[in-house]
């Protein structure tokens, strides 16, 4: 009888899996449909044009690798940019994750007062929308009545030009980076608080001070999450744009001339869309080549609790 029941019982099972599976895709497809809309099919089509000579609102013809050939040979602004995008990272991903990371460690004090107003006031500034960031540090970094100057002035040190110098623009906006700290440190926090109590607990009990629970418990364990910002935090930078979109326009003499913007200089400025597409791809490759590397080596210093490393 039970066999019986089963035999019959299995065919409501498959409508039921059917029924479940259906549910499932209808749930999905929205998130389906825009990734084949908004990223895959635009991916593509870039890929396309990068081949062919197209021009803003004119549909050009296949020219094969030309493209790629003339950014590589001919365009001394992809040079530029490249150099000047690759320095920024080198500077604001570094400069930002240590800075992120030792805020967070401060409000993971225990017992620290205010703590929670703390935090809401470093984080704050990461969820400013670009366009009030960049007005409120053009008046900052004004040479001539910004505060920051102001300030100089009033102790009596010199003043600088700041994003209005071709020496001190790429390094003022590394400083901008750092006043957005907060998502990081929101990130850091999270992973400060999930480090197993026991550990500190056992490095005390064998004597350790506060420097032996950070480099034996609190790093190891942290080396996840940092290699998650790591990441974030390059990819994010070599699409610098909006700085140098609203801030400098590149300047001065090309010293904020990042990638991203040159693309957009390319397709928009110059109505070039073919190159304009062959350069984003050749950002796509740097992206993952960098990317790449940083996985690769993360078996070397980075480490699981599982015992992966």
């Amino acid at each position: 009888m039970s066999n019986i029941a089963g035999t019959l019982a299995d065919p409501k099972r498959r409508r039921s899996k059917i029924h479940s599976e259906w549910w499932g895709w209808l749930f999905a497809a929205p998130a389906i449909i825009g990734f084949l809309v908004f990223t895959a099919g635009p991916m593509l089509v870039s890929l396309y044009l990068s081949f062919t000579d197209s021009r803003l609102g004119i549909t050009g013809s296949w020219v094969g690798f030309a493209n790629y050939e003339h950014i590589l040979t001919v365009d001394i602004f992809f040079r530029i940019s490249i150099r000047v995008t690759l320095l920024f990272v080198a500077m604001a991903v570094p400069v930002n994750l240590v800075t992120s990371f030792c805020v967070a460690l401060l409000l993971n004090t225990d017992g620290l007062k205010g703590v929670r107003f703390f935090r809401t006031f470093v984080y704050l500034p990461s969820i400013v929308p670009a366009v009030a960031t960049a007005f409120l540090w053009m008046w900052l970094l004004n040479p001539t009545r910004g505060l920051l100057n102001t300030m100089l002035n009033a102790v009596g040190l010199p003043g600088s030009q700041w994003i209005y110098g071709e020496s001190s623009a790429l390094p003022s906006l590394v400083m901008m980076a750092v006043w957005g700290i907060g998502a990081n440190m929101v990130i850091y926090l999270a992973g400060l608080q999930g480090v197993p109590r026991s550990m500190y607990e056992a490095i005390e009990v064998d004597g350790g001070g506060v420097f032996t629970k950070f480099w034996f418990c609190t790093l190891p364990m942290m080396t996840p999450t940092i290699f998650f910002t790591l990441v974030m935090g390059i990819i994010g930078n070599l699409q610098a744009f909006f700085q140098a979109f609203m801030m400098t326009e590149g300047g001065p003499n090309n010293a904020t001339l990042f990638y991203a913007y040159h693309i957009f200089r390319t397709a928009w400025a110059n109505a070039r869309m073919g190159q304009a597409s062959a350069l984003a791809w050749i950002l796509f490759l740097v992206v993952m080549f960098l990317t790449a590397i940083v996985f690769l080596t993360s078996k070397k210093w980075v480490y699981y609790e599982g015992g992966e490393s």
